[in-house]
């Protein structure tokens, strides 16, 4: 695929997101793609595999919300296999409180296959307000 088209596939997972409907990312998610959350908290791992990434990690996550999960996106930047894109999440928790997370993802898609998403976000923000990742959680995700 054309990083024009790897661009328009990785637009179509964020307006899912924005209007909390769809399956294209977990459509288009290769089987054995690694989800890497970068940094050095709890949340930091490299969920390796489809299940490890929709369940593990992403379950995990939707735990949080009553409601799907909203991320906006507002910019994309696609060479070759790789999209980034600046989001911004709009959010609130069960518990009432804001999650709205700036983030920066770096997608690899080949061949119309989701393959790696790193993740860069506010770190401080996931703990304070999520908590820290269970351990034992992680350790299931692979």
């Amino acid at each position: 695929m054309s990083a024009a088209e790897n661009k328009k596939l990785v637009q179509q997972v964020y307006e899912d997101s924005a209007n909390r409907s769809g399956t294209t990312f977990a459509d288009n998610l290769a089987d054995d793609a690694s989800w890497i959350v970068t940094g050095q908290y709890s949340w930091s791992h490299e969920f390796k595999g489809r299940e490890a990434i929709l369940n593990g990690l992403m379950g995990h996550f939707r735990s949080f919300f009553a409601v799907r999960p909203r991320t906006v996106a507002f910019n994309f930047i696609a060479e070759g296999d790789y999209v980034v894109v600046e989001a911004r999440g709009d959010n609130v928790t069960k518990a009432g409180l804001r999650y709205d997370n700036q983030y920066c993802m770096v997608w690899r898609v080949e061949d119309g296959r989701i393959r790696q998403i790193k993740e860069y976000c506010d770190s401080a923000l996931v703990e304070r307000v999520l908590g820290p990742f269970p351990a034992e959680r992680r350790l299931a995700a692979g």
